[in-house]
């Protein structure tokens, strides 16, 4: 797994200036974090089953539609 989404424009480990910013801008309830990266993810903390940010979900795609 990459971890290359996660480094570009970070100051800290994992993205924390981007999540700072990204919280903080952000209008609406809690956002529930991605179970892979920790992100915030598009649903609400309430959303059930397994949230991923946009950036997981499109390189799960990616993995899922490769593997037949």
């Amino acid at each position: 797994m990459s971890d290359d989404h996660r480094a570009i424009g970070a100051d800290g480990p994992a993205g924390e200036s981007r999540r700072a910013v990204d919280t903080a801008t952000a209008a609406g309830p809690p956002y529930a974090e991605c179970v892979l990266c920790r992100e915030p993810t598009e649903y609400p903390e309430s959303h059930k089953g397994i949230t991923l940010c946009p950036v997981c979900a499109w390189q799960e795609a990616q993995r899922t539609a490769c593997s037949g």
